[in-house]
């Protein structure tokens, strides 16, 4: 099983290292996004620098990949590959192999070796990991990042309250409905990564600097 995990890990960040943000953008518009906005190859500087189309296609793009890469590693480690127990706690081994996926593939899509280690900042990466796993948890935090970009147009804002709104609905899940621990604990962190990569933003929000929308 190690040669298995061993080639999820790595096919997993190849497929975040594809960075569909900065293919795109010059392939379409000859910009390297990486030289401006906020130096990012997400969606959100891609949607600013070349136009919400192009913006929109990177966002789908990325999370194809992201959940691309969690279903492969449920397929490479089926659910009849055993259980793992650790300190009294047992946890499949296929839902080991899709939070390792998803830590790769959001390591990748943050920085990716196809761009210098020059990436997004693994939001829409995070979400496309979370429609494979459980998509309700997935379809929820993904509304709340849009009704809140929306509202305050801040994407940072909609990122950070909506990964964090995914995280905190787990929580029920898992104490009441039996969801996989092991799958609050990769939402954690993830989110936690997730904010630290935006503390310049939520600093920015602060002071009433940030970037908007539009």
């Amino acid at each position: 099983m190690v040669a298995e995990f061993i080639a999820i890990v790595v096919i997993a960040y190849l497929l975040g290292s594809i960075p569909f943000g900065l293919i795109i953008s010059k392939l379409k518009s000859g910009v390297d996004v990486r030289g401006y906005g906020s130096g990012k190859t997400g969606a959100t500087n891609v949607m600013r620098i070349t136009g919400a189309k192009l913006g929109v296609l990177t966002l789908v793009l990325d999370v194809v990949k992201a959940a691309g890469a969690v279903m492969l590693a449920t397929v490479i480690i089926d659910g009849d590959s055993g259980i793992l127990t650790i300190g009294g706690v047992s946890v499949y081994w296929q839902h080991v192999a899709q939070v390792v996926a998803g830590l790769a593939v959001v390591v990748g899509h943050n920085w990716p070796i196809f761009a210098k280690f020059k990436g997004g900042r693994g939001v829409t990466a995070y979400f496309g990991t979370l429609f494979a796993i459980c998509p309700p948890v997935g379809i929820f935090g993904a509304q709340i990042v849009a009704l809140a970009a929306l509202l305050s147009r801040h994407m940072s804002l909609g990122s950070v309250l909506g990964s964090l709104a995914a995280l905190c609905f787990m929580i029920p899940l898992t104490i009441l409905y039996n969801f996989p621990p092991i799958y609050l604990a990769y939402g954690s962190v993830v989110v936690a990564l997730i904010v630290y990569q935006h503390l310049g933003n939520i600093k920015r929000l602060r002071q009433g600097t940030e970037r908007r929308l539009w």
